[in-house]
């Protein structure tokens, strides 16, 4: 019942904040400004997407090493094209990372290192995400002159960087009782691991690294979809827009982000002096082939051994390497 409840406000929520952002779109303009150059943009989009994944899965291949749930690069990536159809295109609770979890889990791996892994995952890329805009800060200045705007970007960036670092200062602490509290004992765990991998002389430039890398992604991806729609805005505006929008849409408050990706793209436009509805427009297209590439992942996981098997194979471990001495 509670799983229901939460489902149903977060449509209900996706539903308002998209009634709102679209009210002012007209689609029929949309659709007139695709021609056959749109289509191999939007192509590029997809393709550039499918290469977030796989950076995605290597940068998760890394972290689920050191959590005692290893995977092969290939299991790392299906795992994460099912888990973004499940993200995309079911309008659940479940979420892309408790499918991740679930295979993981099942596949001999054990709930707590499959827990921890996706969590820090997670965890590795909102600092990097948080560090991509504090970067960009200044030339985000320059383009926002709105001080509401300047506002909520700081409140938002150093909200994230706050608990960015309070996560991994967690772990630094010696502190008996965080290994013993049920509140703490799982979250200090996480919080050893990131750091281990963070502060690692060769596996923490590399994190570091793909971390970074999907974020950029995400910006090239959204350059694809403005390219599409041959819409009036710069490379460099995108790239100081894009990360703060993703940042809000990770906020679990709707399903897949719809609504809250659109209305806060327009807020965005608006404040760098951009037309909002071109916000809409790019979010909206974003959106779509997010939309693609998750059905692509529902075929995966359709054909896949674990569905089939009605439970999941024993996870493909990888070649044992020998990490040099840190």
């Amino acid at each position: 019942m509670r799983r229901i409840l939460l489902s149903a406000v977060k449509i209900l929520i996706s539903a308002a904040l998209l009634y709102f952002a679209l009210r002012k779109v007209s689609f029929y303009d949309l659709a007139s400004r695709f021609d056959v150059a749109s289509l191999g943009w939007i192509g590029l989009a997809v393709a550039v997407t499918f290469l977030q994944i796989f950076v995605g899965a290597l940068r998760w291949r890394e972290i689920s090493a050191d959590c005692g749930a290893p995977l092969a690069t290939r299991q790392a990536f299906r795992f994460n094209l099912i888990g973004t159809f499940f993200n995309q295109t079911l309008p659940s609770s479940i979420g892309g990372d408790a499918v991740r979890l679930w295979l993981v889990a099942r596949g001999g791996a054990g709930w707590r290192a499959a827990t921890y892994s996706i969590f820090v995952d997670r965890a590795l890329g909102l600092i990097a995400l948080a560090i991509v805009i504090v970067a960009s800060l200044p030339w985000s200045y320059r383009l926002i002159d709105d001080p509401h705007g300047r506002s909520a970007l700081l409140v938002i960036d150093f909200a994230a960087l706050a608990a960015g670092a309070g996560f991994l200062i967690l772990g630094r602490l010696r502190w008996p009782w965080l290994k013993r509290w049920w509140g703490t004992h799982h979250l200090h765990a996480c919080s050893v691991i990131a750091n281990r991998l963070l502060f690692s002389r060769w596996r923490g430039p590399k994190l570091a690294t793909l971390s970074v890398l999907v974020h950029v992604l995400t910006v090239v991806i959204a350059w694809c979809v403005v390219r599409s729609i041959s819409a009036p805005v710069l490379f460099g505006q995108i790239f100081q827009l894009v990360p703060p929008v993703m940042l809000i849409t990770m906020l679990p408050v709707s399903i897949a982000g719809w609504g809250v990706r659109e209305t806060t793209m327009a807020l965005a436009f608006g404040y760098a002096g951009l037309a909002g509805i071109e916000g809409v427009n790019i979010s909206l297209l974003l959106g779509a082939v997010s939309f693609m590439v998750g059905a692509f992942g529902g075929l995966v996981w359709i054909f896949s051994a674990e569905k089939a098997a009605k439970g999941s194979n024993p996870i493909e471990v990888p070649e044992q390497r020998v990490h040099r001495t840190e």
